[in-house]
């Protein structure tokens, strides 16, 4: 019997893990471990690459060696964080710099210099994209203008995102980037397969160290026979939020997600046809097969998980994240606390790069668990503001299907469907940005003929819907957009 077994490698912000699926979507194992986040500065974020490289190639072998070798995988899936741009050498596939993160902030200064000439209009109506340090070309045109080794490395020098970066080293050389992945760089036209010369030009970008655009699923190379044993084929690729939304089984046009991991990101399938925002919401390409092209409207929060990751480790106020739903349903409310978390900006809609968290209503009555359930309340008030802002470009949400770490928390998962009054669908199986890694592969190989076909890979959903007064729900947002027009104003 030919081989059933998918190996994902889901390579987050925080770790990065080996998941083994089978042709059903059982997950049949899991390694993972943990990544280091480095801070040079504020508002700066780095990654080694070379630690992500060693550690996700760990991760592959013990997952491998579970499923009995090599040969028993039909085919690998990768997704990762987007944005998040590695310069590595051609000739050794080894990092020049550290990786910068999509969180880094170092680029907003060249990209209002970009604002201030009237460029924005021309980059989004090109890449669906605002003109935001979150995207990867200013990222790029900083390295080569601030690392020398980067820009010493001359014709060796290779960039790409993080799955562009896995494959090179996984195939002893293939550069190329999916579709998904290449349409958050800011270097490529929605509508075209290639990259764009104007975008290239505007961060004086040098088109040869960029990979080769290609599908989400098909023939993407195979690893080196050295790293495993034998050849595996790798089948499928797409950046963490698109792999989420086809996790989700939101393959028709409408159709919603919400991922709650380290940030928040929310994607509407739009069909075969590029989605443009005029209110400060993105588009994206949700997934590439056979050349042809399907788009999403995404609006991204740039700390969700995060934030209870800061509130544990840097404040002390958890001990656990667990712990956070014991301690929101510990007061009946938050006694007036707002907690704006711009701890990386503010994202969608706003996109203010500058912008700082606050927290405002505090009194001596303020506890811990008041602060903590104000931490949570801001996850629901910013998917509302995202709410607002899609259903102005004309899509109204009926539903909302939700995934990530996160939304383990069954009290948030309840506040969300109480603040944005609609029914939110959580699967049994969280982990679908793997999973839809796992259809993509699946589909790439040939073990299911569509991804349609591939969301028998999906289990059940449970429901959750609105319990509150309108009243209530009308005077909390109006105390957070009080809280954000605070932020603002600073």
């Amino acid at each position: 019997m030919a081989a059933q077994q998918i190996l994902v490698i889901d390579e987050g912000t925080t770790s990065t893990r080996a998941m083994l699926f089978g042709a059903d979507g059982k997950l049949h194992g899991s390694q993972q471990e943990e990544l280091q986040q480095y801070y040079p500065s504020p508002g700066l974020v780095e990654h080694d690459a070379a630690e992500i490289w060693d550690k996700t190639l760990r991760c592959c072998k013990k997952m491998i060696e579970q499923a009995g070798g090599a040969e028993k995988i039909a085919a690998i899936g990768i997704t990762n964080q987007r944005e998040t741009i590695v310069a590595w050498d051609k000739r050794t596939g080894e990092p020049l710099s550290k990786a910068i993160v999509w969180q880094d902030r170092r680029t907003a200064p060249i990209c209002d210099e970009l604002k201030a000439k009237g460029l924005e209009p021309m980059v989004q109506t090109k890449t669906g994209l605002l003109l935001d340090p979150y995207f990867s070309g200013s990222k790029i045109g900083w390295m080569l203008k601030n690392w020398p080794e980067v820009s010493a490395a001359g014709d060796n020098l290779a960039f790409g995102t993080i799955d562009s970066y896995l494959i090179f080293r996984l195939t002893d050389g293939q550069h190329i980037t999916d579709a998904s992945n290449a349409s958050r760089t800011m270097l490529m036209a929605l509508d075209a397969m290639d990259w764009d010369d104007e975008l290239l030009e505007l961060f004086d970008i040098p088109r040869k160290a960029l990979p080769k655009i290609v599908d989400c699923a098909g023939d993407l190379g195979k690893t080196s026979a050295a790293l495993f044993g034998a050849p595996i084929a790798i089948s499928g690729s797409a950046g963490d939020q698109q792999a989420a939304t086809i996790g989700q089984a939101c393959l028709e046009v409408g159709q919603t997600k919400a991922t709650f991991g380290t940030g928040a990101f929310i994607l509407t399938n739009s069909g075969d046809t590029p989605p443009r925002s005029e209110h400060r919401l993105l588009s994206t390409v949700l997934y590439q097969l056979d050349g042809k092209r399907t788009y999403a409207l995404e609006g991204s929060v740039f700390v969700a998980g995060s934030l209870m990751q800061w509130l544990r480790d840097d404040i002390g106020l958890l001990k656990f994240a667990g712990e956070s739903e014991d301690l929101a349903r510990s007061v009946d409310d938050t006694g007036g606390v707002y907690l704006v978390p711009a701890l990386s900006g503010l994202g969608a809609p706003y996109w203010q790069a500058d912008a700082k968290a606050a927290i405002s209503g505090l009194s001596f009555s303020t506890t811990k668990a008041h602060i903590i359930r104000a931490a949570l309340e801001a996850m629901s008030y910013q998917c509302h503001d995202l709410k607002t802002a899609f259903l102005a470009d004309g899509t109204d949400w009926q539903s909302l299907r939700i995934d990530g770490g996160m939304v383990a928390n069954d009290w948030l998962v309840q506040d969300l469907a109480d603040i944005l009054d609609i029914p939110v669908e959580r699967p049994e199986f969280f982990e679908t940005t793997a999973l839809g890694a796992a259809m993509l592969a699946s589909v790439g190989c040939g073990i299911h003929a569509s991804l349609r076909e591939a969301s028998v890979m999906i289990s059940g959903l449970d429901e959750n819907r609105a319990a509150i007064e309108a009243s209530l729900r009308e005077t909390r947002l109006a105390g957070w957009k009080k809280a954000v027009q605070g932020v603002l104003a600073d």
